[in-house]
């Protein structure tokens, strides 16, 4: 029999009063540990831009070294996919707690490393090598992170307030772009030019130690969620009523794939316009916007820009999401698309003005934009997919999305920068705009699902 939590917490003042309690620390501690997780991912996408081109790929041209850059940069995504299948098969079958971990403490150590990796003056074509290498971890770890720590919070919050709490979760994308930036912004302003290229740019990435302490938190102080407790329970009796019974267990993976083939493809689809727009604001425009022969804005002018951008992306998923749970997940999203297409060709003339307050506001435009849909989409996801197989099918929607929308943008905006004229990367954000809005609109509306309902 399932326990209506909510409905004993709203017939219990003490019940509601230690609900909402709990409900804060998880989605703290999700927030938290999403944030350090995001943070290192991103600081990579400013030293991608930034340093590494000079440091790893000193022979290349300006020009070469940042598409080679930027190309290592897309190894994570190529991971994330994997990281999604591995974690989520996982995720389904041991908890989500327990998984989240792991993909906390690889991201840790994977970053870490990084800060520590020798470049290429050093140790030659072995330096861009391990650094893809690292890289590659990194996407695995956030492949596996994004579902832990997103049905932590949205499989324990109220049936009224899952897309609520759900955004915790997903404020730790800006939250960790506001931390990267900082990191780099009071590093570059604390160092000469010389120290931040040699050792400087390294100190954000050794910094990412923490994510292990926060980890074991979680570990020792979290409980896993009701949802999922109560499908380890349904398999426990049914193991018990019928010893008899040889069960052959298919991976959730694959069962996922089997079950809800269409709920993936679409839900790949909806996030393509948040991962092609997201990283060209967050990465590439430091790259546009710095260039000598544009705007030529400096380096620091453009991280506190993407900053202040962030930080206004937050207060607007929050309302989008609570928006989402008292009309719908659909709408807002597919309004947050439309947004976010359209702005794509105000982006650039605006930072080309070379002004930095009109850059904050055209950076801030596609990230509020974009943020209409980033808020809702992790109640979005869960409610798309039935508890045996949440992990493995909101994963693979999110990284499959992820790999073919966030992974070479900020390459083919390089190219279509270079080969062509800077126009075409906005047509490329509405383009993946369209295919987002056409993708949520195959979908059906979800946020009255009943999340601990067994297949």
């Amino acid at each position: 029999m399932t326990t209506d939590t909510t409905a004993t917490a709203n017939n219990n003042p003490a019940g509601g009063t230690h609900l909402k309690t709990n409900m804060r620390k998880v989605a703290l501690t999700a927030l938290a540990g999403a944030s350090i997780e995001w943070y290192d991912f991103f600081i990579y996408a400013t030293a991608a831009a930034l340093v590494f081109p000079a440091a790893f790929f000193p022979d290349s041209s300006p020009t070469m070294g940042l598409i080679l850059s930027f190309g290592t940069f897309a190894f994570g995504f190529i991971a994330r996919p994997v990281g999604g299948i591995l974690f989520g098969h996982f995720g389904d079958r041991i908890g989500r707690k327990r998984t989240l971990v792991i993909a906390l403490i690889l991201m840790g150590v994977a970053s870490t490393l990084i800060g520590l990796l020798p470049t290429y003056a050093t140790i030659g074509v072995a330096a861009p090598i391990l650094l893809s290498l690292l890289r590659f971890a990194q996407g695995l770890a956030i492949g596996g992170q994004w579902g832990g720590a997103m049905l932590l919070v949205t499989e324990s919050a109220p049936a009224d307030k899952r897309g609520y709490y759900g955004a915790f979760a997903q404020a730790g994308a800006p939250v960790g772009v506001i931390l990267a930036n900082l990191a780099f912004i009071i590093i570059s302003a604390t160092v000469s030019e010389e120290f931040f290229m040699e050792w400087g740019w390294r100190i954000p990435f050794i910094s990412s130690v923490v994510l292990i302490g926060i980890s074991m938190y979680v570990q020792l102080h979290m409980e896993d969620t009701t949802a999922f407790k109560e499908l380890a329970a349904a398999r426990a009796r049914q193991e018990a009523e019928h010893p008899e019974v040889v069960v052959i267990k298919r991976s959730p993976v694959l069962e996922a794939i089997l079950k809800y083939p269409k709920r993936i493809a679409l839900a790949a689809g909806a996030f393509l316009s948040i991962q092609v727009a997201f990283y060209i604001l967050i990465g590439f425009v430091l790259a546009y916007g710095s260039d000598p022969n544009g705007a030529a804005m400096s380096r620091d002018n453009m991280l506190i820009a993407v900053l202040i951008a962030s930080a206004l992306q937050i207060p607007v998923q929050f309302m989008a999401a609570s928006y989402s749970d008292r009309h719908g997940r659909r709408g807002i999203f597919m309004l947050g698309a439309i947004l976010t297409g359209a702005w794509g060709f105000l982006l650039f003339p605006l930072i080309d003005t070379g002004n930095f307050w009109l850059t904050v506001l055209a950076i801030s435009g596609g990230l509020m934009s974009l943020g209409m849909m980033y808020g809702p989409q992790a109640a979005f996801f869960t409610e798309l997919f039935s508890t045996e197989v949440r992990y493995s099918g909101a994963s693979l929607g999110y990284q499959v999305g992820a790999i073919l929308g966030g992974a070479f943008a900020p390459t083919i905006a390089t190219i279509l920068w270079v080969s062509y004229d800077i126009i075409w990367v906005s047509v490329y954000i509405a383009i993946a705009s369209v295919l987002s809005l056409i993708s949520v609109a195959m979908l059906t509306e979800t946020f009255k699902t009943d999340l601990n309902a067994i297949d």
